[in-house]
């Protein structure tokens, strides 16, 4: 138990280094790749992301999809990349490779969809490589560059803002 503690807390401060060292890069360069970071603990319907990058337009070999879980039976989700606490270890680092090399691809837009306050999850978001990054409002509003302020039952209406706001910043 203490030794979760230390482990939470140097999470956190890798978090906040990370957080405070970012620096924002928005242009008018095209989407062409989105990776998408959700919490199948909130959400199950991961289908409506696959109608959202139809909807914004970019290709199924494009778009990349992760979940994450708080617990630790990975068997019970049929969902192929669902991570957990385990493949965080201490000072943020990243146990699991394919989760790895999911944080080091340089999307053109990330979209975190969740609203739990989870910090592997806020350890996910920052620590990806995407250029942009857009998610519904949290608690730390440092880790999107756009903030799209919906519950997570309104995925309608996310999906026409992330629409609208992707065409006013001339990336679709």
């Amino acid at each position: 138990m203490i030794l979760k503690g230390f482990k939470e807390k140097s999470n956190k401060k890798y978090l906040n280094k990370l957080l405070s060292e970012r620096q924002v890069n928005v242009n008018d360069d095209k989407l062409i790749s989105l990776g998408i970071i959700f919490n199948i603990d909130e959400i199950h319907d991961f289908e409506s992301f696959r109608k959202l990058s139809d909807f914004i337009k970019v290709r199924p070999n494009k778009l990349k999809i992760i979940a994450f879980s708080e617990s630790k039976k990975g068997d019970i989700y049929a969902w192929d990349e669902c991570y957990n606490l385990k493949d965080f270890g201490w000072n943020g680092k990243i146990k699991n490779a394919d989760l790895q090399e999911f944080l080091d691809v340089p999307f053109d837009i990330l979209i975190s969809y969740y609203e739990k306050d989870v910090l592997e999850l806020k350890l996910m978001t920052a620590k990806s490589k995407a250029k942009f990054k857009i998610g519904i409002l949290q608690t730390d509003e440092r880790l999107n560059d756009l903030i799209i302020k919906t519950s997570l039952k309104q995925f309608e209406i996310f999906k026409k803002e992330v629409f609208k706001y992707l065409n006013i910043l001339n990336k679709i």
